[in-house]
């Protein structure tokens, strides 16, 4: 049992290693975030549908329930990747990632309006320490800052991902994660289209970092990711994957040379903190 429990907190861990990779790829290529999205969900639903065929799985969904919830959390994590993606162009990997890492907290926050759990008062102070963490990340309170508006969108990303997260759980735990992962981002796809027009091609340079986006980020990470939730609660795989933001600054540094400043690094310990605390608080309960 506890090697069981062991290999399911790997591959959790394994699913954030991939899945924090896209703060890099996604600062390095130059299409619009909305373009990048697109070909991300194109190349990721592509892989995935061989891999489906490969494993014989049932692709078929027979309830109007099931293809809601599909369409629902297909439509939350699109949104999601995209106001991600603008915070990063209009930030930096290190305020793009720890913004977006406030959706632990939010979904401690959220999580007992969609399951029958009680509500955890000391979420309310620890949403307290994360607004001070986003006070440190927020350079000033000018919405004509770019990095005001990277923090901004970084927290409305968090907010779809949380969301996109409970619905998966509550209303798809049931379908293989592979399923589910094509679906979401074949509706992406369908949805998105409209945005490929007049754009141009990726250029030659940036077809391996959509692969790569497509591929590992994507169609690897994010797969062995929803398949955790058959065995964590949300709020638990949030927070284990508290090293998402530290992997993902590491890479910044090493590829793209952004260094974190002072401020951000502070308000990034204080974001870190209050996973941290949370995580002490789940393990006793």
């Amino acid at each position: 049992m506890k090697n069981q429990h062991l290999k399911n907190v790997l591959e959790v861990n394994f699913a954030i290693l991939f899945i924090c990779s896209s703060g890099v790829l996604g600062r390095s290529i130059g299409l619009a975030p909305e373009n990048t999205i697109w070909w991300r969900c194109f190349l990721g639903a592509l892989f995935l549908g061989i891999f489906c065929i490969y494993k014989k799985y049932d692709l078929k969904i027979t309830s109007k329930r099931d293809a809601y919830s599909l369409l629902i959390s297909g439509l939350f994590l699109g949104a999601h990747w995209i106001t991600y993606f603008y915070a990063l162009h209009l930030s930096n990997v290190a305020i793009g990632m720890l913004s977006l890492f406030t959706y632990p907290i939010i979904t401690a926050l959220i999580e007992p309006f969609f399951f029958k759990t009680r509500f955890n008062k000391n979420h309310i102070l620890l949403g307290g320490l994360v607004l001070l963490g986003i006070y440190f990340l927020t350079p000033e309170m000018n919405f004509k800052n770019n990095f005001t508006k990277g923090v901004i969108m970084g927290i409305i990303s968090a907010v779809l991902f949380a969301l996109r997260n409970i619905f998966t759980k509550r209303n798809l735990s049931h379908f293989n994660a592979s399923k589910v992962m094509f679906y979401q981002m074949a509706i992406i796809v369908l949805f998105s289209f409209p945005v490929l027009f007049g754009d141009n091609l990726p250029i030659k340079s940036e077809w391996p970092k959509l692969f790569a986006l497509g591929l590992i980020t994507t169609a690897i990470g994010h797969t062995i990711f929803v398949n955790s939730f058959k065995h964590f609660s949300i709020s638990t795989v949030s927070i284990i994957s508290s090293m998402s933001p530290i992997y993902g600054i590491i890479l910044g540094i090493i590829f793209l040379k952004e260094y974190p400043k002072n401020t951000t690094i502070i308000g990034g310990l204080l974001i870190l903190a209050t996973v941290i605390i949370e995580s002490i608080q789940s393990r006793k309960q």
